[in-house]
């Protein structure tokens, strides 16, 4: 039996994934591959690093600064989430991330970018987060308030624009059990976006104008597929219980913690069906 960890994105909302995994961290729940998305990725690496509390850790004491994420990274190098600080001083110097013991999980864990050119998701396999950082940094440049990240002559934006949920690709890999663990409560639809938003910013790649405009449509058609799928057993699912209001890039440090908390505790209710359904 192969088991397939499925982690949505949502910027700040990954608080809501690192509670989680804490958990599944505290119960040796192990998993034999892994498909992120965007904070899904950034958040979701510490699991094999086996690094409990880090990402609230991190994310509550640099939150506030401005180097770390906001507008000022924005207007001073086009990226909302600075490159320099967050993805080389956090996990390198500041709260260093544990490189080796992620090698040495033996866990696939697979990033999901969208290719410009083309509007479609890919998928990269993560070997070694301090080697591949661009590839973190591609799989959650939001669309918008990031540079494009070019990767072996490729270019790339945040992996939600074109597969919010990989779900397909998880099955398409050939998982026989499948967790989910989602971002939004269950009521959550995303409404259709101004078209000619992606066209301005975007016009010269028409592919992945086209794949922003559908991305609602996209999106909700893969929700309600999984609500399907969980009805039938043939999947599990984790998605908060309530809604906790978060702007993308939170600076709130209570609201941060009180995503994360949701995360544990909700997670803590369901760790003996998610126990029984690995087995």
């Amino acid at each position: 039996m192969k088991v397939g960890l499925v982690l949505e994105g949502g910027a700040m909302r990954g608080m809501y994934t690192s509670g989680v995994l804490d958990v599944f961290l505290d119960n040796n729940i192990k998993v034999d591959g892994i498909i992120g998305v965007s904070a899904g990725v950034l958040f979701g690496v510490n699991f094999l690093s086996k690094q409990r509390g880090r990402a609230i850790r991190y994310n509550r004491k640099f939150a506030g600064d401005k180097r770390y994420m906001g507008f000022s990274s924005l207007i001073k190098t086009g990226n909302i989430i600075n490159k320099e600080f967050s993805f080389e001083e956090v996990p390198k110097k500041l709260d260093v991330f544990d490189n080796e013991t992620y090698k040495k999980s033996g866990v696939d864990f697979y990033a999901t970018v969208t290719n410009v050119e083309t509007g479609k998701p890919e998928y990269i396999k993560l070997y070694d987060v301090f080697e591949q950082m661009e590839v973190c940094r591609a799989t959650s440049a939001m669309p918008f308030v990031s540079q494009i990240v070019e990767i072996d002559g490729k270019k790339y934006l945040d992996g939600g624009i074109s597969d919010s949920i990989p779900i397909d690709e998880c099955k398409r890999m050939g998982f026989d059990k499948i967790i989910v663990v989602l971002t939004r409560p269950i009521e959550y639809r995303k409404s259709k976006p101004k078209d000619w938003m992606a066209k301005l910013k975007y016009g010269k790649y028409p592919n992945l104008v086209e794949t922003i405009n559908n991305r609602y449509l996209n999106y909700n058609k893969t929700v309600e597929k999984i609500i399907d799928m969980e009805n039938k057993k043939e999947i599990f699912v984790i998605r908060p219980s309530r809604l906790v209001p978060l702007k993308r890039i939170e600076k709130d440090v209570n609201k941060l913690q009180e995503m994360y908390d949701l995360g544990v505790s909700d997670c803590e209710r369901l760790i003996n069906s998610i126990k029984e359904y690995l087995n």
